[in-house]
């Protein structure tokens, strides 16, 4: 199922961990919505980069999340966050940089050690536009977009 012109459903439901572990990664559809959302975010991030992009992990659902250490609070969770790379376009500081400057609405932007996390508001809420680095799995959060 197409959510979007580049993105489809199964692109943003893919996790490794879930089928490693056999683990129920199908959403519902609130998610389904709120992962349309996510994707049209993800045309624009393609649009500002000018490459293709790769979803590393879009929507997860409790039981996947938990398996890879995600906060119970994760907008993963609700089909409101990717994490993805471009290498066309350059290296995770470089698309983390274009995508803060960039006119695109987000809650947060994370980048983190390997990958970009881009999350949204939920529908009615007001994005904060957090922008944050996060260098490794046992790393504090820092404020901005680091090298």
């Amino acid at each position: 199922m197409k959510l979007s012109e580049h993105f489809t459903l199964e692109e943003m439901c893919v996790s490794q961990v879930a089928a490693r572990r056999g683990l129920d990664n199908t959403p519902g559809p609130v998610e389904v919505e709120n992962l349309k959302r996510t994707a049209a975010a993800m045309e624009q991030v393609r649009a500002v980069l000018s490459k293709p992009i790769q979803v590393d992990s879009g929507y997860r659902s409790p039981l996947v999340n938990a398996s890879v250490g995600g906060v119970s609070t994760s907008a993963h969770c609700k089909g409101l966050a990717c994490d993805f790379i471009c290498p066309e376009f350059g290296t995770t500081y470089d698309v983390a940089l274009a995508v803060m400057e960039s006119e695109i609405e987000y809650d947060q932007l994370i980048l983190e050690y390997g990958w970009v996390h881009i999350g949204l508001a939920q529908e009615g809420l007001l994005s904060r536009r957090e922008a944050l680095t996060k260098r490794s799995p046992w790393a504090a959060y820092e404020s901005g977009i680091r090298t």
